[in-house]
């Protein structure tokens, strides 16, 4: 890769370095290199200019000592590091108001690396089938009265990402601990500790998802191309799925939370992630990027990893999801036609109150009127910050690196 100028910036250096400061040193090198796909292209060019002038901004002004601050509007791409809050807020809102005082497990599916090839070519298609099999294996175990013998409730978390930023296609799914029974009359509570057998789980979610696959194939709704290109016939991928189908797959079940406010604290460290975020970058020196990362192979010790810039964006770029492909999806209970209904159901049955409905608006993060706009100044501590200019974002044609 030709030799690009970048700030050497780090833990030690003036500015924490951020995902956006390697987009807009080698972004441009690395697009006259590689093939990007649409969103792979727009997710790069909206991190390079989130919270610059490129997006425009505003200016606020102190009404005592004349300080001055600029502030730059987000991109709001939901693969920016920077971007996230303000969704995750309002989501983790959503989902306090839907919980039940009832324990919670949390629930892992993994998928095979040997699918990796395939889902960078098919990535809407294989993410649709892991969650349809992850969901239809915990709701199927749910129904069995082997187990529970009802309804239960699933929220699924789609993540493609190891540490390291290599692909790693997995599912967290937090699952009720218990059930709704069938009638609607009695919850069954899940045993102390136990859910399903986990064993059991994963062979009936590998059977799900190869079926899903075999299916999508005979549809041809499966795209093969450079290391794929050898499945593309029945004789080769029926060798392919065969070779799945012996191996074991991993599905894993941590211990339950042990409430409500468990669950939502953990709900905030994985819902509305990026593939790595700007805290464990370390430094960019001589085109090597050098992050922070567990390496739970090796009892979860955090170690250094350095990359070229090239590798380190090609890696990011795996993560990127198709347009409009939502990555939390909601089962059972949860499903969004009857989840109201199910919930007040569950609460009756439990002698639960409902909870009050969580706000419909959003935190803002637009522009805010001047009358609102009014914060303690930083400087003199006596004045106020008033909003004293709005700027106008830059045309397409401005560079992305502009600050």
């Amino acid at each position: 890769m030709c030799a690009v100028a970048a700030p050497a910036t780090g833990m030690s250096g003036a500015a924490r370095l951020e995902v956006a400061d390697i987009v807009r040193a080698y972004g441009d090198v690395y697009r006259q290199a590689h093939r990007l796909a649409a969103v792979q292209d727009r997710a790069l060019r909206a991190i390079a200019a989130c919270r610059t002038a490129v997006l425009g901004g505003h200016t606020e002004t102190c009404d005592q000592c004349g300080a001055t601050r600029t502030a730059y509007n987000s991109c709001r791409n939901r693969h920016c590091p920077k971007c996230q809050s303000a969704a995750q807020a309002t989501w983790l809102a959503a989902r306090q108001a839907e919980l039940l005082p009832r324990p919670y497990f949390h629930v892992v599916f993994t998928l095979p690396h040997r699918l990796n090839a395939l889902a960078q070519g098919n990535p809407r298609v294989l993410y649709t089938a892991l969650f349809r099999a992850a969901a239809d294996t915990l709701l199927a175990f749910g129904r069995d009265p082997r187990h529970l013998g009802g309804t239960i409730g699933v929220t699924a978390i789609l993540h493609t990402w190891g540490q390291n930023l290599s692909q790693h296609l997995h599912l967290h799914c937090v699952v009720t601990g218990g059930a709704l029974a069938q009638d609607g009359t009695r919850w069954i509570a899940a045993k102390t500790g136990f859910l399903f057998p986990v064993r059991a789980l994963s062979t009936v979610f590998r059977a799900k998802y190869l079926d899903a696959l075999q299916r999508a194939f005979a549809q041809q709704r499966l795209t093969f191309a450079g290391g794929t290109a050898d499945l593309a016939s029945a004789e080769a991928f029926a060798r392919f799925v065969a070779a799945l189908r012996a191996e074991p797959w991993v599905v894993y079940a941590k211990r339950p939370f042990g409430g409500p406010a468990q669950v939502l604290q953990y709900l905030g460290r994985y819902t509305h992630r990026v593939a790595i975020s700007n805290a464990r970058l370390v430094d960019l020196q001589a085109g090597r990027v050098r992050f922070r990362w567990k390496d739970y192979a090796d009892r979860g010790r955090q170690k250094m990893m350095a990359l070229s810039a090239e590798e380190f964006l090609r890696r990011f770029l795996l993560h990127v999801v198709p347009p409009g492909f939502v990555r939390i999806r909601y089962f059972g209970l949860l499903a969004n036609r009857r989840r109201r209904a199910l919930l007040d159901r569950c609460r009756v049955v439990l002698a639960t109150p409902t909870p009050p409905a969580p706000s419909t608006q959003a935190p803002s993060i637009a522009v805010a009127a001047p009358h609102a706009d009014v914060h303690r100044c930083p400087h003199c501590g006596v004045g106020v910050m008033r909003l004293t200019a709005v700027h106008a974002s830059l045309p397409p044609s401005a560079p992305e690196n502009t600050s």
